[in-house]
């Protein structure tokens, strides 16, 4: 994780369910299909995405947020 988090807390796990839960759209959604294939490659990008935000609003985020893309 970019923002070298301190460590995992309640608010970036919630982050991450959160974010497996949306990756399935309504016009996804039936009995058979409410979680993701652990092959969809939304799924990573999507996680690491809110898991590292819910990192900064924490406080356990050790590093700055980047600037551009191209620090890293």
């Amino acid at each position: 994780m970019n923002c070298r988090a301190s460590r995992i807390n309640e608010q970036m796990k919630l982050a991450a369910a959160n974010a497996i839960a949306d990756i399935i759209g309504p016009e996804e959604l039936h009995p058979d299909y409410i979680i993701p294939s652990v092959f969809d490659r939304r799924v990573g990008e999507a996680v690491a995405a809110k898991v590292e935000e819910a990192a900064y609003k924490s406080g356990v985020a050790r590093r700055q947020r980047a600037t551009s893309d191209s620090e890293f």
